[in-house]
């Protein structure tokens, strides 16, 4: 048994598809469980206009009858409220304008690429000379569908027990060193009532302020993330393949959503600055007969490409976002002239919610691997047989 998912869409078409395959039958699963978390991948200081314009309402078109997952692929859809103010120049159809200028004003046609965006480098693959091409499916915007198929992957993990929770470690050079004090399941809670979901109260407000420096200057600014899982199963993963690592998947899922250039997993980088003493886990026998402890968790609860049973903590590094109101100098490449990048409406910092995205990435990961370590096609079948194998020890 395996997952799969694909998602479709323009940032400024009509609407944003997704399909997701592999979810066991039987999963309990309304519109609210997707829609509380793309209403919270909307928070955050720092965030854009668009937030204002989009309600990310979902609909689910397949896969769902009575509350309760079939076994089929569930499709999704998401509509855009923007296309009314944007449906001319994202026409399917050609247009009738003849006139070049007047076509290319229409189309708000794009020649002059953004530093550090997939403008140029996807304008020279697809042979697109209009960056407008690029922009609209590189955008940021894929991602409210992620969060929303995401949310079914989430909703199937906490029917076994297994919980995520994110929070945001650093924006530009304020980092938070709080310490998480509560259970992963009701982190989410604590985060959420800060604007730029961090715990400590004293970084929050300076991150506040960051922001809005950034802001007057025309400026972005990027950070850290964490999220984490709890109640994981030992055994997720594998040692045999590359490609079976689980600590693998993650990265991929992580770099793949956009602005993410750096990923960690428990000390991540820290781990290469000290000694073996001060990085692996020591294991101790467990207060039960036959089970073992960890009395730290610098591994992030992986170890040789497999979850061994400790919280999941897996970090992010977000760059700042590439559009710049005082526009940093690129290139017309209509005229090969030098001219000021392009602006396209934008946030100043979207750390805390690239945080909510990632509790997807990672839930939609753990339930691929639950899913082929367990197997299932039922609910009823994965939890019993996750159940089974928590039962079992080694010694």
């Amino acid at each position: 048994m395996s997952l799969r998912f694909l998602t479709a869409g323009e940032s400024h078409g009509k609407a944003l598809m997704g399909i997701i395959e592999g979810v066991p039958a039987g999963l309990s699963l309304v519109h609210a469980d997707l829609q509380k978390h793309l209403r919270r991948r909307k928070l955050g200081y720092g965030r854009g206009s668009r937030q204002k314009i989009e309600t990310d309402e979902v609909q689910i078109l397949t896969g769902v009858r009575h509350g309760k997952t079939l076994g089929s692929p569930i499709g999704l859809l998401i509509e855009n409220r923007d296309w009314i103010s944007w449906q001319d120049v994202m026409a399917v159809e050609p247009t009738e304008v003849q006139d070049p200028d007047q076509k290319r004003a229409r189309a708000r046609e794009i020649s002059v690429p953004r530093p550090g965006h997939a403008d140029w480098a996807g304008g020279v693959k697809y042979r697109h000379s209009d960056l407008r091409n690029v922009l609209e499916r590189s955008s940021a915007r894929e991602t409210a569908m992620r969060v929303a198929l995401g949310s079914i992957a989430t909703q199937f993990l906490n029917e076994l027990g297994i919980h995520i929770g994110s929070r945001v470690v650093e924006i530009g050079k304020i980092r938070d060193d709080a310490p998480i004090e509560v259970p992963i399941h009701e982190l989410n809670t604590q985060c959420d009532a800060s604007p730029v979901r961090c715990l400590g109260s004293e970084a929050t407000q300076k991150m506040i302020q960051a922001i809005e420096e950034a802001k007057k200057a025309g400026d972005t600014l990027g950070g850290v993330f964490e999220v984490c899982a709890s109640g994981v199963p030992v055994g997720l993963g594998s040692y045999s393949q590359w490609d079976r690592r689980l600590e693998a998947e993650i990265g991929r899922a992580f770099l793949s959503l956009n602005a993410i250039k750096g990923v960690e997993v428990g000390m991540g980088f820290q781990a290469a600055r000290a000694p073996g003493s001060q990085v692996h886990d020591e294991i101790f026998p467990g207060a039960v007969p036959g089970q073992i402890e960890f009395k730290t968790n610098r591994s992030g609860g992986i170890d040789g490409g497999m979850s061994t049973g400790q919280p999941l903590v897996v970090r992010a590094a977000m760059k700042p976002l590439s559009t710049l109101m005082k526009p940093l100098s690129s290139i017309n490449l209509r005229t090969g002239e030098v001219t000021p990048a392009h602006i396209e409406r934008s946030d100043v910092c979207a750390v805390p919610s690239a945080a909510v995205i990632g509790e997807s990435l990672l839930a939609l990961v753990l339930a691929q691997f639950v899913l082929e370590k367990m197997g299932g096609d039922s609910m009823e079948e994965v939890v019993r047989n996750v159940q089974n194998w928590k039962n079992w020890h080694l010694i």
